[in-house]
């Protein structure tokens, strides 16, 4: 039988930011209640999270089959009873989402690294699967007005439109206005090392 831990993948980024963040969302976390995480990545911030709130059930999904299966390795690895199998699941596509209910919706680094189409699904599923008083959590860099953006977030922003022109650093703005159409309140922003954001909306 092979390892799983060879599937297994890791990102810096989320060894660095899974503390702060999961500090930021503690307030937030349902006890008893279901954390549906979209665009889970590797799988390192579910894992950390589920192990840090064992009361808590945690769902991760991806579109990617090796992000996936970078997320079951870490679940068979840890065997907590309260980190679910991954989920496929494509923000951006028009299909009905593999989970129709959840108590917080937590999506990490996907809205600048991603089509706008991916964040107004994400926004339009929310709305569907939170219930009223339910949470919708963002962590990445937004560009704000008023706010002088970082020169890191500056360079990281071209970076990332030479990769593909249709990803970028999004106006917070525009992020909050759609939330706002879909029925979200106005968002609540802690700020957060390297020049990122934490941005909670709660369903109105």
């Amino acid at each position: 039988m092979s390892d799983p831990r060879l599937a297994q993948q890791s990102a810096p980024a989320a060894l660095r930011n899974r503390a702060p963040i999961l500090e930021v969302l503690q307030p937030h976390l349902p006890p008893g209640g279901l954390v549906l995480e979209i665009a889970s990545g590797t799988g390192e911030h579910a894992l950390f999270f589920a192990q840090a709130r064992p009361d808590v059930t945690f769902q991760p999904t991806d579109p990617d089959a090796m992000a996936r299966a970078s997320i079951d390795a870490y679940g068979a690895d840890a065997g907590l009873p309260n980190l679910r199998a991954a989920l496929a699941l494509d923000a951006s596509a028009p299909a009905t989402w593999p989970v129709d209910r959840a108590d917080l919706i937590l999506c990490i680094n996907m809205v600048h690294i991603s089509p706008w189409g991916a964040t107004e699904g994400l926004i339009q599923g929310a709305a569907r699967c939170l219930p009223p008083g339910g949470t919708l959590a963002l962590y990445g860099p937004y560009l704000r007005d008023g706010v002088a953006t970082a020169p890191s977030n500056l360079a990281f922003d071209e970076s990332l439109r030479r990769r593909n022109p249709a990803w970028g650093l999004r106006r917070l703005k525009d992020v909050a206005d759609l939330a706002a159409s879909a029925g979200f309140s106005s968002p609540e922003v802690t700020e957060m090392p390297a020049n990122n954001l934490t941005v909670v909306f709660t369903r109105n």
